[in-house]
């Protein structure tokens, strides 16, 4: 529960003003903290039951539907397999997001300067990100030097424009009367860009951020499928095909259960930026007082 507490030392002069007291933020309680880790974990902990039990109650194949005992032998005896394919997707994935960060937020800042800008350049970033990538991918193959770069262009392509999108929109929702006051004090356009646009576009481009880390992944994946790619280079997607092919069904399970582990962590971890840049003063991220 919200607490106004005095602010100490210059508090009697500062009587019955604002600055005589402190908001205290309000605090979650160790039972709601332990419930927030308790339940999703205990949901995940039924459901590979509920798998196990499945499998034995039906005695389902092993080549059908591996059982969860299963599935974590497979991701202990081959994970010098699949610990080379996990980082070679981690690395394509966590490279093109920062590519799609960066050129996202230039090429924003760059729109939001002139109308001009934008209807001339716009159209070829929807363009890019409305054409499916998995009829890019093979023609990419065909001009870059390496499939491991043309996977990379494949997943940079596709995070690129929600980051973009967002960071655009942010720009553009500066509150009008504070671009008066801007204008009011003299100030240039990059000190108005600088100190009320960017932080303004935060939170948006926060959610863009959000978005192109699990995009950025997926693009990989669906690129290695699309290419193709073999040898010591492959990543997760590879492993998945051979696993496939060879009808080596615990194998498959675990990789795509090493997938899905990157992606969660990938969105925890654009989360916690999230929640870290904005706690202190974004409606999205504060507790509600009441």
């Amino acid at each position: 529960m919200t607490q106004a507490v005095e602010t100490g030392p210059g508090s009697i002069g500062e009587a019955g003003t604002d600055s005589a007291v402190a908001i205290v933020a309000p605090r979650t309680s160790n039972g709601e903290k332990v419930l927030r880790v308790v339940v999703p974990a205990g949901m995940l902990v039924l459901a590979v039951i509920a798998w196990h039990l499945f499998i034995t109650l039906n005695n389902v194949p092993r080549y059908i539907l591996p059982s969860p005992a299963d599935v974590a032998g497979s991701l202990w005896n081959d994970w010098g397999t699949l610990a080379p394919a996990l980082l070679v997707t981690v690395r394509i994935t966590f490279t093109a997001l920062i590519l799609a960060l960066i050129g996202g937020v230039a090429l924003a800042i760059v729109l939001v300067q002139s109308k001009w800008i934008e209807l001339a350049l716009f159209p070829f970033a929807v363009i890019l990100q409305v054409t499916p990538i998995i009829a890019i991918a093979p023609l990419l193959l065909i001009y870059s030097p390496d499939t491991q770069t043309a996977l990379l262009i494949c997943s940079f392509l596709v995070a690129f424009f929600p980051i973009l999108s967002n960071m655009v929109a942010g720009l553009k929702s500066v509150d009008h009367n504070l671009l008066n006051l801007f204008d009011l004090y003299g100030a240039s356009r990059w000190q108005t860009l600088i100190y009320l646009k960017i932080p303004a576009a935060l939170p948006y481009f926060m959610a863009g951020l959000r978005i192109g880390g699990g995009l950025a992944l997926i693009a990989a994946v669906v690129a290695e499928f699309a290419a193709g790619s073999a040898g010591q280079g492959s990543g997760l997607a590879f492993r998945l095909l051979e696993s496939q092919y060879r009808l080596n069904i615990p194998r498959l399970f675990a990789a795509l259960i090493l997938l899905t582990g990157t992606g969660v962590a990938i969105f925890g971890l654009t989360s916690l930026v999230s929640w870290l840049s904005l706690r202190h003063w974004h409606e999205s991220a504060m507790r509600r007082e009441n």
